[in-house]
């Protein structure tokens, strides 16, 4: 895998590329050929992406949020300057 100096500081990277690398992290430690030292390099830079990610994400459901409680506020309409239609009745 890369080493320290060759990698890119995680906010740098694209939502994609750090889910990208952060599923190539996943396998590698999963197939149990790395060498101590390495698989513990890789698992703290794979805790460093998901944490960026989780980030990303949450920030963007809140965005979400805010964007569907705008579309769905309703504007009332003021009425406050219509004449009334109570004496129609008389």
């Amino acid at each position: 895998m890369e080493k320290n100096s060759n990698r890119r500081d995680v906010e740098t990277l694209s939502f994609r590329e750090a889910s990208t690398e952060l599923e190539q992290i996943v396998r590698a430690l999963e197939g149990g050929d790395l060498e101590l030292e390495d698989a513990l390099d890789q698992y703290g830079r794979g805790v460093e992406l998901l944490k960026s990610l989780r980030a990303r994400l949450s920030d963007a459901e809140q965005k979400v949020r805010v964007l569907l409680d705008a579309s769905q506020e309703v504007v009332a309409p003021d009425t406050t300057a219509a004449p009334s239609t109570a004496f129609l009745d008389e």
